[in-house]
C-alpha cells in the first residue's frame, strides 16, 4: 500500500525508471529490452498485499492506495487475485 497522489505516484514510477531502466543490462533478455527488470521488481516491490478488511470495508489508512505495478510491457493483459480469509 502507498500513499498516492500529488505526485507520489509519478515519483515511485521514476525511481524504478532510475533503478530498474529498460535496456540491454539485463541477462535475462528475452522480450522487449528491459524485460529482465520484471525479474528483479519483486525484491523491490513485492507482488502481494495483505489488507485488513474491517465491517466490510478495506482498513486503509486516510492516504493510502492500493497500487499495482508491472513494468512488463510483453503483457497487456493481467488478472489480479484476491483471497479473503475469515476473521
Amino acid at each position: 500500500m502507498l500513499e498516492v497522489g500529488v505526485g507520489s505516484d509519478e515519483d515511485l514510477l521514476a525511481t524504478l525508471r532510475e533503478l530498474l531502466p529498460a535496456d540491454d543490462r539485463w541477462r535475462h533478455r528475452h522480450g522487449s529490452p528491459g524485460h529482465g527488470r520484471s525479474h528483479v521488481l519483486p525484491a523491490f516491490v513485492p507482488p502481494y498485499a495483505t489488507v485488513p478488511v474491517l465491517g466490510g470495508r478495506l482498513a486503509l489508512g486516510t492516504w493510502q492506495s492500493i497500487c499495482l505495478v508491472d513494468l512488463n510491457v510483453d503483457n497487456q493483459e493481467r488478472q489480479v487475485r484476491l483471497s479473503f480469509l475469515p476473521g
